[in-house]
């Protein structure tokens, strides 16, 4: 059963490469006996939490919170296989080439002198590797003769410096950052020049989102070091790999599901704390503070985006976010917000009375609104795609403006282009790390099991639309659900936050 020096008899067969890290392939993350990453090195605090420092967020083995080691490792093996496998077919090159793929990270940014904004990870380079310091970079390399999902990893990170770890607070090192993340090898990322050399060879094929510099400074020394002697020598230009990060990142994984499943919830009880806290009288800054404290409290890391707080008419400017005027008896509030939990996001809109019940033309437009909001629903399923529920959408909403006698006289073509006076923007996008997530893929393409699409139909009727009614004017109504498409019947993730006019005056009284 046993060799000499062994333990159990499993150990002999963890000396080839697993579709994991083991002690043997990767002894710098694990121990003989371990499964996943030991938390030894983990035991001072990083530039990040980890299961050791911050337990109530992360457990063992998790990078960022409720994703693994081994899932990061997925994801960097599933992008390579797509570059090499893409090269492979459209260049005739085989998947003999060297192929290399470099993600930068996001700067900090500073709203003044010494006063920085709150830092946000590029979505991207997150998504890859976990890693939430900024000036990094990962490359990724290819192993020729191998299959394309194999490759290695390496992160370059700022190292540590006590002066200025005085001010920041605690850095990763290349030490934290290599058993945090599980790649293969860090280093520091004054080394970054040095190290790109080695891929200047015409061998090699380089993935890198040149025209598109998310860390500028970071941009350049690329540039410097290997794009520019790659062109300099005629050797081919560098490939984009943006567009295929965002391609994985359309489908959830379960463990993405889970965090955007927590963040809906987060959201929708802010939502119902939030309409309970309306009044006559109330300022929009007052009730995006009320619903920023309930989505902190309920354990969201931050609002997702500056929320949309419009009462009666500034519903109708789309991206209203002064937020500075007071909310009238009478008035509708428009609120469009979300939350923020450990990467993932939500996105809600509800429309509610401030007085907490509806005059009878408020009642008559926000029910025309949720109902094609409710047929739009029922169309996220695989194979159909957003712009087709668009189209449905349009034709949806100029039917129940005829009926309210807005639109008069217009059908076919004419109906569509009428209803788009009326909602001037599109009735979904992607969601997932950001709002308007994975902002290159087409709203053309089919839907699959696995994304996570928003679904929002709104009428806006401008207090100067001498066009319309009078008993309209002045009113902006939007409802907004966040969708995931299964192979059978859509899922709302934001179906606890109440739309239904009942619910809504009910939970008001």
């Amino acid at each position: 059963l046993l060799r000499p020096g062994e333990v159990t008899s499993h150990t002999r067969a963890l000396s080839r490469y697993l579709g994991q890290p083991t002690a043997h392939t990767h002894p710098h993350l694990l121990r003989p006996g371990e499964v996943t990453s030991h938390t030894r090195a983990l035991s001072r605090y990083l530039g990040q939490p980890t299961a050791h420092t911050h337990p109530h967020l992360l457990r063992p083995g998790e990078v960022t919170s409720g994703i693994r080691q081994e899932e990061f490792h997925r994801r960097r093996s599933q992008l390579m296989s797509a570059v090499t496998t893409h090269h492979g077919n459209h260049r005739n090159h085989g998947n003999n080439s060297r192929h290399v793929v470099i993600v930068v990270s996001s700067p900090v940014k500073f709203m003044a002198v010494d006063v920085p904004y709150p830092f946000r990870q590029d979505p991207n380079f997150l998504y890859l590797c976990g890693f939430k310091e900024p000036n990094s970079v990962l490359v990724l390399e290819s192993c020729p003769g191998e299959l394309p999902a194999n490759h290695r990893a390496t992160l370059l990170v700022p190292e540590r410096n006590p002066d200025r770890e005085l001010w920041d607070g605690p850095r990763s090192g290349t030490d934290g950052a290599l058993q945090l993340t599980g790649v293969d090898k860090t280093l520091n990322i004054d080394d970054l020049g040095s190290f790109l050399a080695q891929f200047r060879s015409p061998d090699c094929t380089v993935w890198f989102d040149q025209h598109r510099p998310v860390h500028r400074a970071l941009h350049d020394k690329i540039h410097a070091t290997l794009i520019q002697p790659r062109t300099q020598h005629g050797k081919p230009a560098t490939q984009q790999v943006g567009r295929f990060v965002q391609q994985l990142r359309l489908q959830k994984s379960p463990s993405e599901l889970r965090l955007m499943e927590r963040a809906a919830d987060i959201a929708a009880q802010a939502f119902v704390e939030t309409m309970k806290f309306s009044f006559p009288g109330v300022s929009e800054a007052q009730l995006q503070g009320r619903l920023d404290f309930e989505c902190r409290m309920g354990g969201a890391d931050m609002l997702a985006y500056p929320p949309v707080v419009a009462g009666a008419n500034r519903a109708n400017t789309l991206h209203y976010i002064s937020n500075n005027q007071v909310i009238n008896s009478g008035e509708l509030v428009l609120v469009d917000a979300g939350c923020e939990y450990h990467g993932y996001v939500c996105d809600i809109t509800r429309t509610w009375p401030i007085s907490g019940r509806f005059t009878e033309p408020q009642r008559q437009l926000y029910e025309a609104v949720l109902s094609v909001q409710k047929t739009c629903l029922q169309l996220c399923r695989p194979e159909i795609s957003l712009d087709h529920i668009y189209t449905v959408m349009l034709t949806l909403i100029g039917e129940q403006l005829q009926e309210l006698g807005i639109i008069r006289e217009a059908q076919g073509y004419g109906l569509t282009q009428a209803a788009r006076k009326y909602c001037p923007h599109h009735i979904s996008h992607y969601l997932g790390m950001d709002v308007h997530d994975t902002p290159d893929m087409s709203r053309a393409s089919a839907l699959q099991p696995g994304m996570v699409v928003t679904v929002e139909p709104g009428i806006y009727i401008r207090e100067d639309d001498v066009s319309a009614p009078p008993e309209f004017r002045g009113i902006g109504i939007r409802v907004e659900d966040d969708v995931l498409i299964t192979e059978g019947d859509p899922e709302v993730l934001t179906r606890r936050c109440p739309k239904e006019v009942a619910e809504i005056e009910e939970l008001m009284a």
